[in-house]
């Protein structure tokens, strides 16, 4: 590690003698500013967050179980509604559960056939999900022999009517027969419009150790995607479908979820001295009974149901309000080596809520959940669930801005994941490049640590279309790439285009418009011409269905002596991306300065310019605006410097520095 830290600090300082070598042609502020700065350092005001308000701060020792009562009001359309219970063995590291479930009919036509997501089944050997990861996600490597599964031990209608025999996997997407994440199966009778089934289910559950967001790891336990789960039917409308129907997907290495609003009623047996963290909240003192213990929780107008256990978590509570947050409780299950850090967890989980709750709209639920796993579970870290995430594993006992950013991003993820639940499967740009966004945005209001657009766009050399389908991507670093990264430099686009408070406009009529509703990236392109009176077709072609990036050049400068001065020509052309105004910046040899702006809307224009003196450089975007621009060496032209020779030089220095970059990266 000390030898790493030298051979970083030698390359910090060649780096830095080669980009003041070649300040004049602009890469010298790139470099520097990849390295974010304290927001009082900055001229841009950031605005403060609002102030904490805790009416826990002095109260009794807190303990998990505290038992609340539901609200009446239902929010969404509640299309499902599930009663489980479930034992956990800790020794064997497997569940066993009963799981009642109603599903309504949201449709206008008969249905007689149900999908069942069977997710623990992806950690089964020739899965569609250990195919296409290799057993290896987010840095995670599958340990050797650890799988996971999920059988169907009986399932019967309410009467009692054995339908197992009707059940059967399908595999839509590859026809992988290997792949038993996904089920069907053939009702004895149709489901009318708006009339509803229900069903009885006994379930068995084998817990991979820790990999790809559930698992086990010694006695630590984080239970996700862990019960026979409807897919969704969408009516016609939805997502933009002309007709209605199932969307159907096998579990693969890149997407995430896509369910229906529900209720959850769970009852939870462990160990009694397992503390459990879960969504929702308790309704009932906890039972307990020859070493064990029975949860009950609930909760209602969420879409998925996660719990996590361990007899060593760290427990602290604290309640807190403030606008668009009525009223909340925090609930950290912290691992014991970060039991000393529960301010920092504390504070950005306040803070993140507050924000949120100003900029977007109110967070309903009465509890937000913070699991931190421990270091050998890092697997789980990281995670959002409906009123429930993970930060960071805990792996080292006094972290950087990454606990903070880790927790900031989950917490988002609750309204972008959480609220408007879009489709991951088809469309994940639509959570995690808006969860991305909105992370950024929250560490710099918070702790003024600002994203560095410049830098990242430069990252992106294998730019794929957003809206495709999460596996259709080439790699799983270029999925994380687009829908994290590029995504959120899309809106950031967007934003420098519109304005900051334009945007904030877009965003919050975006949640306040399709909370609950499952939208699309037509929906989100309609509320940004509906805020803007603006088309934005080629904005959203461009940058969501391509993989375009932005690309404007000075591509040649052909300057002659006349009576009195120069004449000189300069062709400036957009090679990529949509149409949008630009600055030229021209430099003359006598120290004066013109500007134009470009509008952008045709691919090349000649730009004339009379002068006393020479001509000696143009540079396009010289203020950086043009964040989707990730080929920066074509912005600048000197007018004496042949251009093959030019464009040899910076070419060699924007592929060294790029170089570093990819070193370091992910």
């Amino acid at each position: 590690m000390h030898d790493f830290r030298k051979l970083r600090m030698l390359l910090y300082i060649a780096v830095t003698a080669i980009l003041i070598f070649s300040m004049k042609y602009g890469f010298a502020q790139a470099w520097a500013e990849q390295y974010t700065l304290p927001a009082h350092a900055l001229s841009t005001e950031l605005t403060a967050i609002a102030p904490l308000t805790s009416t826990n701060s002095k109260a009794k020792e807190p303990t998990p179980d505290t038992v609340q009562q539901p609200k009446p009001i239902a929010l969404s359309n509640r299309i499902t509604e599930y009663h489980i219970n479930v034992k956990l063995d800790e020794t064997s590291g497997t569940l066993s559960g009963q799981q009642t479930v109603t599903w309504k009919n949201p449709g206008r036509k008969s249905v007689s056939e149900l999908y069942f997501h069977l997710y623990p089944n992806a950690f089964a050997p020739g899965s569609t999900f250990i195919n296409e990861t290799g057993g290896e996600l987010r840095g995670d490597k599958m340990k050797e022999g650890s799988y996971g599964s999920m059988e169907i031990t009986s399932l019967t209608t309410d009467e009692g009517e054995t339908l197992l025999p009707r059940m059967h996997y399908v595999q839509p997407d590859d026809d992988n027969k290997n792949d038993h994440t996904l089920a069907t199966l053939k009702l004895p009778q149709a489901v009318a419009p708006g009339s509803s089934v229900t069903l009885k289910l006994a379930f068995t559950v084998k817990l991979p150790d820790v990999f790809a967001r559930m698992g086990k790891s010694g006695d630590f336990f984080m239970v996700g995607q862990w019960f026979p789960k409807l897919a969704v039917y969408e009516t016609a409308g939805t997502r933009g479908r002309t007709t209605e129907g199932w969307n159907i997907h096998q579990y693969h290495g890149n997407s995430e979820f896509y369910a229906d609003f529900g209720i959850y009623s769970v009852t939870i047996n462990v160990p009694e001295n397992y503390t459990v963290a879960a969504t929702g909240f308790q309704t009932r003192n906890p039972k307990v009974a020859k070493g064990r213990k029975a949860l009950q929780y609930y909760a209602d107008d969420v879409h998925d149901f996660a719990w996590s256990a361990s007899p060593n978590f760290k427990f602290a509570e604290d309640t807190f309000s403030s606008p668009g947050i009525p009223g909340v409780r925090i609930k950290l299950y912290i691992d014991p080596l970060h039991a000393d850090l529960q301010d920092r967890y504390m504070h950005a989980a306040k803070s993140a809520l507050a924000k949120l709750g100003e900029w977007y709209g109110e967070y309903p639920y009465s509890t937000l959940s913070i699991v931190i796993p421990p270091g050998s579970a890092n697997g789980a870290g990281g995670m959002e669930y409906p009123t429930l995430v993970t930060g960071a594993s805990a792996r080292e006992s006094n972290p950087g801005y990454e606990l903070e950013r880790t927790l900031v991003h989950e917490i988002a993820h609750q309204y972008w994941y959480g609220l408007v639940a879009s489709n991951e499967f088809e469309e994940a740009w639509l959570d995690e490049g808006f969860t991305s966004y909105s992370e950024d945005k929250l560490m710099a209001t918070i702790y003024g640590v600002l994203p560095n657009s410049i830098v990242e766009a430069s990252y992106l050399t294998n730019p794929e279309p957003l809206n495709q389908l999460s596996w259709r991507f080439s790699t799983s670093d270029r999925y994380a790439e687009n829908v994290y990264m590029r995504a959120k430099l899309v809106l950031t686009a967007l934003e420098r285009q519109v304005g900051d408070k334009t945007m904030a406009k877009i965003m919050r009529a975006y949640f306040q418009k399709y909370r609950f509703k499952h939208p699309n990236t037509a929906s989100f392109q309609k509320v940004v011409e509906s805020v803007t009176k603006t088309n934005w077709d080629d904005f959203f072609q461009a940058y969501v269905q391509r993989n375009e990036m932005a690309d404007f050049s000075i591509s040649t400068i052909d300057s002659n002596k006349i009576d009195g001065g120069y004449e000189t020509r300069v062709d400036v052309q957009r090679i990529g991306g949509s149409p949008q105004p630009v600055t030229i910046w021209f430099q003359f040899t006598d120290g004066q300065i013109a500007r134009k702006i470009w509008d952008g809307t045709k691919p090349q224009v000649q730009i004339q310019l009379t002068s006393k003196a020479q001509l000696a450089y143009a540079t396009i975007d010289p203020g950086m605006d043009v964040v989707l621009d990730n080929y920066r060496y074509n912005n600048y032209l000197e007018a004496e410097v042949p251009q093959k020779e030019r464009t040899r030089w910076v070419t060699g220095i924007t592929q060294f520095v790029e170089g570093i970059f990819g070193a370091w990266a992910w």
